[in-house]
């Protein structure tokens, strides 16, 4: 039986990788930016108590990766023998290795929430032994919370691996992806858990793990800028076909989803909303919707390369 699984059908026709495939590179790199970021404040703050970012940032690095996944299994030629891909293995291909990285990801980060709401599940009926369960646990916290760190990383440099591997088309061929995808991630993934620990787990702008957050967005939207213009640069300079696939930027539809998404909603609304914010420290407004637009820029950007660079191949 042929092992190959293809991602040419599914729910959409046309180009070989569509937008189900953008939404998962999206809420991939959501899960792990959102994780990463919260695990790596407890090990600054040398801590492992549940805070209200690990909540957040537990529920959402599940639902997320589980949403994405049902993405990629949805735009399957068949989607039932999905299967396949958790048998057939082959250590040189960048999507094997990340369904490895998957398999590992997914349980713990499951095994983190759990242990977040741990006194939350055992009130619930047949669940009394949750909190018993954890509490053994407790023991390995600093273990399992730096082996979910690395993971939620490396998720997010592999989306960025999964499409740069395309080698037909300048503009997502490039080594300097797997870093945007990362810097992407985190950025959303801090937006999301800021809202969500404001909105249900009453963390406050002033908190520390919140104003460090806060603190952290000025150089990861530096380094997705650096990113991207080094990507125009290196297909500035590059062949005939790099050249063209240069004018992504500046014509076309996705160009206006780039300069008015990406860039205007995904980066300046959220450094004006920060501005703002910094004379009005009681500006909720300027918090949830700078934070919002930081999602809706991250989509735009995946879409954008996704769909911009799959429309510039060699020929």
């Amino acid at each position: 039986m042929d092992g190959a699984i293809n991602f040419t059908i599914g729910l959409s026709e046309g180009i070989a990788w569509p937008w189900p495939i953008a939404v998962y590179l999206f809420l991939a790199g959501i899960s792990g930016g959102a994780v990463a970021v919260a695990l790596m404040l407890n090990f600054f703050r040398h801590k492992t108590e549940t805070t209200p970012i690990i909540k957040s940032a537990s529920i959402i690095g599940l639902a997320t990766i589980l949403l994405g996944m049902l993405c990629l299994v949805l735009d399957l030629t068949n989607p039932l023998y999905f299967w396949r891909i958790l048998v057939y293995y082959n250590p040189t291909s960048v999507m094997s290795i990340g369904v490895m990285l998957l398999l590992f990801y997914i349980p713990l980060v499951a095994v983190l929430m759990v242990m977040s709401f741990a006194d939350t599940f055992s009130k619930w009926p047949l669940l009394g032994w949750v909190k018993p369960v954890c509490d053994r646990l407790e023991k390995f916290r600093v273990w399992i919370n730096a082996v979910v760190m690395v993971l939620a990383i490396a998720i997010c440099a592999y989306t960025g691996f999964l499409i740069s591997a395309l080698i037909r088309f300048p503009l997502i061929n490039t080594a300097v992806l797997p870093a945007l995808f990362v810097a992407s991630g985190i950025s959303a993934g801090m937006a999301v858990t800021k809202i969500l620990a404001a909105c249900c787990f009453g963390a406050r702008e002033e908190d520390p793990d919140m104003h460090a957050m806060h603190q952290a967005e000025w150089p990861v939207m530096a380094t997705e800028a650096f990113c991207l213009f080094m990507i125009a640069i290196a297909l500035l300079s590059g062949n005939e076909s790099a050249k063209l696939a240069f004018s992504a930027f500046t014509d076309g539809i996705w160009a206006v989803v780039f300069w008015v998404g990406a860039v205007g909603i995904g980066f300046g609304i959220p450094l004006i909303a920060s501005l703002i914010a910094g004379k009005n420290t009681e500006s909720k407004v300027s918090f949830y919707f700078a934070g919002t637009c930081a999602i809706a820029g991250m989509m735009c950007l995946r879409l954008f390369i996704l769909y911009a660079g799959q429309m510039n191949t060699i020929v």
